[in-house]
């Protein structure tokens, strides 16, 4: 991971805590019931995440309250437009840029002397089947700032209107209370401390409940996708809910997303993208023994590209360049039908979302496709870091430069 994070690709764009932050963010788990961190110094992303507090409590997802309820921190407001490394769900950052949008004064405001918990609530306690996601349509936002600042800001505001009542102001009484809530907590009066919940709607999302499923709700009929074949399996039992169900893994999931206009394929057009040759460099590489050359100057130079495929045999060689053969030959062969010839993991691969989807659908459709066939290294990097940074070790050190590369250019070309 260390070439990863010189690159700025693991764990960068992150919020430093030390000192009186990171004894606010221990009060915040106080307040999740989630044990204190021994950390002195540590950093946070957009949700209050951190990468050296998961890896100290052996556990990611330590910021959830179970698979159904999960909460967010903010310590500073420079986590406005952080990213959000370890996300459960795939509207995490959206719930995040909207907060900030509502309420940027006010989070700059409370930071200066306290922290804010985030409750994320969709009025249902705890998991019990994945049907219970159906339920998910509306999200309830709600926050709660340490020490109760919000209470003690209601308290002094009340002693002050007792205060200027009558001849209030000689009671001795009052006063010590006065001064008492202005030493622990400040002047509380003008401070902008109130963040009445926000309600968002939730239509189609992904989330790591049941041990991972995407909810299509915006589409032909529901569907639900499955990363788990066992609880796929149990839920296809199920014959009260009017939905479909898919497992990532099968064949008739890419037909509905083609059928259902959610998912469009053209292979001809695919076979020209900077996509399809990072696919199939990606399988390339997989089948790769002794190399000569260093292996980014193979998989950028044609006659080095040429001089190392011709060496595979011929039936890897087939499926391998199967994209080319299938578009070369149906210029001739009208009837040639696409799976006799295109290796079944290029169809899956090649999918692209279709064109009339909105931008977060669009970005959700992505997602969903990376766990289908992640076999576009760029992609799966934007859409699914986590399966990125598992299965990053296992390639070839030469390898991985040539992924960081293709990476940082194409980070800097979309400005990410």
């Amino acid at each position: 991971m260390e070439k990863l994070k010189q690159a700025g690709l693991f764990g960068g764009a992150l919020v430093k805590v030390s000192g009186s932050l990171a004894e606010r963010y221990n009060g915040c788990l106080d307040m999740l019931g989630v044990s204190r961190t021994k950390l002195k110094s540590f950093s946070v992303d957009g949700t209050g995440w951190s990468p050296e507090v998961a890896e100290e409590k052996g556990e990611n997802y330590y910021l959830n309250i179970g698979e159904a309820n999960s909460n967010a921190i903010i310590v500073s407001p420079q986590q406005k437009d952080k990213p959000v490394h370890m996300p459960f769900h795939s509207f995490d950052k959206d719930i995040m840029t909207a907060i900030f949008a509502a309420y940027e004064r006010e989070i700059r405001d409370i930071t200066k002397d306290s922290a804010v918990c985030i409750h994320l609530d969709q009025d249902i306690d705890a998991y019990y089947e994945p049907f219970d996601l159906l339920r998910y349509q509306k999200l309830s936002v709600s926050f709660r700032l340490l020490n109760r600042l919000q209470e003690k800001q209601k308290e002094q505001l009340e002693l002050v209107t007792q205060f200027e009542e009558g001849n209030n102001f000689i009671d001795r009484n009052l006063h010590n209370q006065l001064l008492e809530s202005a030493k622990k907590y400040g002047d509380l009066r003008h401070r902008k401390l109130q963040l009445e919940p926000i309600s968002l709607s939730i239509n189609s999302f992904y989330t790591k409940a049941f041990g991972g499923i995407f909810v299509l709700r915006d589409f032909v009929t529901d569907i639900i996708v499955f990363e788990d074949m066992e609880l796929f399996n149990k839920a296809i039992k199920n014959t009260v809910h009017e939905v479909s169900l898919f497992h990532t893994s099968h064949n008739e999931l890419t037909s509905t997303l083609v059928n259902h206009r959610i998912t469009e394929f053209d292979i001809r057009k695919a076979a020209k993208t900077p996509r399809y040759e990072r696919i199939k460099k990606h399988l390339f590489v997989g089948h790769l023994d002794k190399v000569e050359h260093p292996l980014p100057e193979v998989l950028d130079s044609p006659f080095l590209f040429k001089k190392y495929l011709n060496e595979i045999d011929l039936e890897t060689r087939k499926k391998l360049m199967s994209v080319e053969l299938y578009n070369q030959r149906k210029i001739v062969e009208r009837d040639l039908k696409i799976d006799d010839v295109v290796d079944l993991q290029y169809i899956k691969a090649l999918l692209q979302p279709h064109s009339s989807l909105e931008e977060e659908q669009e970005e959700l459709i992505w997602k969903l496709l990376s766990k289908i066939e992640p076999l576009d290294p760029l992609h799966l990097y934007w859409y699914d870091k986590e399966a990125f940074y598992a299965t990053y070790p296992s390639w070839k050190d030469s390898y991985k430069d040539w992924v960081i590369q293709c990476i940082q250019e194409e980070n800097k070309k979309y400005n990410v």
